[in-house]
């Protein structure tokens, strides 16, 4: 991490090892801001007095390596993030006025995002920042995890049949809330189709019958003008002397069909009035045919215009024109066949929710036998690691219960409320002391407690815990001696699978640290780039020297500081 104008802090580069990284200093060095910039950078509260004295801004910088194909990385990336080879760059900005901007990966993004990555990436244990495990949540995971297959197979059994479960109740609650709904669109699909097949419609007959009725409404004109446009060009049988077009030009064509060998061109023009004559005799013959034919029947209109009328009363309700109403009765008829199939698919359902409802209640008993078990190995490890943490008298165990749901599934002949991970309320108690009642951690341990017994939880469950980084702040809080050594040996076992920052002033804790990390002021009392330092061989020992002693140069602090580091590389 870079960290600019925060607190006492003006410039400084904390650089952390990938296990145990210890950051020590004098009281009021700026350990704590190795904290406070950890916890900007994961989306925590922007305090404008955070911003050192004339400064317009306090800015803080990390790079975050990710492991590939975890959740961390797809929020990220579903932000719009990019990764540098594998790694993360976050930046948080604090302005004196009190704004704040968060950026992740190069982009601008939300504080909430960094808030949201935070879960996965560190989890922060302190005097009064307590992250991860006290969630009883992230207990219940991480005892699951803790359990091993014993809790895997059966949960995810449980989570299908849950998941498959919920699928069903859902449609079932639809069908039947919406049952009367349907029971009156299957009562007007019936009546449509009723009234339709009344009917018996054909396709296009209403088009058919207009054209009939057109004709029929106009007979006795219809009959007038085929008889006097056949008598123009047929010529009028009671009149012998009416000339006809038909007469006219068969003349003409004998005319011309006479001389028709003296001239091409004309013999060509008595062709053509041959097929004029040739048409009109046939015009004339289907103008008798058509006169014959026309039917001037009033009962005939009558019936007509009633089977009209009739499908006029159907495409009113159901379609422009007959077809549409054809179309409308054989999606109605498909509707309702759906709409008298859900009464039937009501009880395939009922049954299939009652058959998933006694699986969950199985699959359930398994995970609550299975976590039991798990916790009371799990209270006894934990138990077992605060003796050598100056708690020796406390003792850890876990509650596992289910509250009762009248809607819920039977579990230890009980019917209790359930969820997507079971039907188990899994938190973490602690006894302080003989007598003392078992309370949540949260609530039964003060500060420095509190971290300890977080401590010895997160080396109980190392390896199974997601998070990659640790950070604890005065975890050594009223501890010395033995404890204090014990103390920093179980960080450094946690280190062995995680990430873990420590900010001590315990030099027995420090001495196992595979880095640590110096804080201190300049002379105008700021913590400048070189305030920040990495300690190695001899410095490292001053250092231990002037917390065992307050004395840099005592050859009995340097002697003890020796013998702690001796200690510590032993044990690794």
């Amino acid at each position: 991490m870079r960290i600019r104008s925060l607190g006492v802090i003006d410039d400084a580069v904390v650089e952390l090892s990938p296990g145990f990284t210890a950051v020590t200093g004098e009281t009021g060095a700026g350990k704590t801001m190795v904290v406070t910039s950890l916890g900007l950078l994961l989306g925590g509260r922007a305090d404008p007095a955070l911003v050192r004295i004339g400064a317009k801004a306090a800015v803080v910088e990390g790079r975050i390596a990710l492991r590939p194909g975890t959740s961390a990385v797809l929020r990220a990336e579903e932000a719009g993030a990019e990764l540098d080879d594998g790694a993360l760059l976050v930046s948080r900005t604090v302005s004196a006025e009190g704004r704040s901007r968060a950026f992740l990966g190069g982009r601008s993004v939300p504080v909430g995002v960094l808030a949201e990555l935070a879960d996965e990436l560190v989890a922060v244990h302190g005097q009064t920042d307590q992250q991860g495990l006290l969630r009883p949540a992230r207990q219940r995971e991480a005892l699951d995890r803790y359990a091993g297959d014993a809790v895997a197979g059966p949960l995810a059994k449980y989570a299908g049949a849950y998941k498959r479960l919920r699928a069903v109740a859902v449609e079932l609650e639809e069908l039947v809330t919406r049952a009367r709904e349907r029971a009156q669109e299957a009562d007007l699909l019936r009546f449509g189709l009723n009234e339709i097949a009344s009917v018996e419609p054909l396709p296009g007959e209403d088009a058919e019958l207009a054209a009939e009725a057109e004709r029929l409404g106009h007979a006795e004109a219809l009959a007038s003008a085929a008889a006097i446009g056949h008598a123009a060009l047929a010529g009028n049988p009671e009149d012998p002397e009416s000339v006809d077009a038909t007469t006219l030009v068969a003349g003409a064509h004998r005319a011309l069909d006479a001389v028709r060998s003296h001239d091409p061109a004309l013999a060509a023009l008595a062709e053509r009035i041959g097929e004029v004559a040739i048409l009109l005799g046939d015009v004339a013959g289907e103008l008798a045919g058509y006169a014959d034919d026309l039917d001037a029947d009033p009962l005939r209109l009558a019936a007509v215009e009633e089977r009209r009328a009739a499908l006029t009363a159907l495409t009113r309700k159901y379609g422009e024109d007959i077809t549409a109403v054809l179309a409308w009765a054989q999606e109605g008829a498909a509707r309702l066949t759906e709409l008298d199939g859900d009464d039937d698919r009501i009880g395939e359902l009922t049954a299939e929710r009652d058959g998933l409802r006694a699986e969950l209640s199985v699959l359930a008993q398994e995970l609550t036998n299975a976590r039991t078990e798990a916790a009371a190995r799990f209270a006894e490890a934990v138990t077992a690691e605060l003796a050598s943490l100056a708690m020796p008298h406390a003792r850890v165990s876990f509650a596992v219960g289910q509250s009762e749901d009248p809607e819920g599934v039977e579990v230890g002949g009980r019917t209790v409320a359930y969820g997507p991970t079971g039907a188990d309320e899994v938190e973490l108690l602690l006894a302080p002391h003989p007598g003392a009642p078992p309370r949540p951690i949260a609530k039964g341990a003060s500060g420095g407690e509190l971290s300890r017994v977080m401590l010895a939880v997160e080396v109980v469950f190392a390896g199974t815990d997601p998070v990659p980084t640790y950070l604890f702040d005065e975890v050594d809080a009223g501890v010395g001696g033995k404890a204090a050594v014990e103390i920093g040996r179980r960080l450094a076992k946690l280190a062995k699978s995680a990430q873990v920052v420590v900010v001590t002033h315990l030099p027995q804790v420090a001495a196992f640290a595979d880095r640590q990390l110096l804080v201190e002021k300049t002379n105008d009392g700021t913590v400048t780039r070189s305030g920040v330092t990495v300690l190695e061989g001899e410095d490292r020992v001053r250092e231990l020297s002037r917390m065992l002693a307050g004395q840099e140069d005592s050859e009995t602090a340097r002697a003890h500081a020796e013998e702690l580091l001796a200690t510590a590389r032993a044990d690794g």
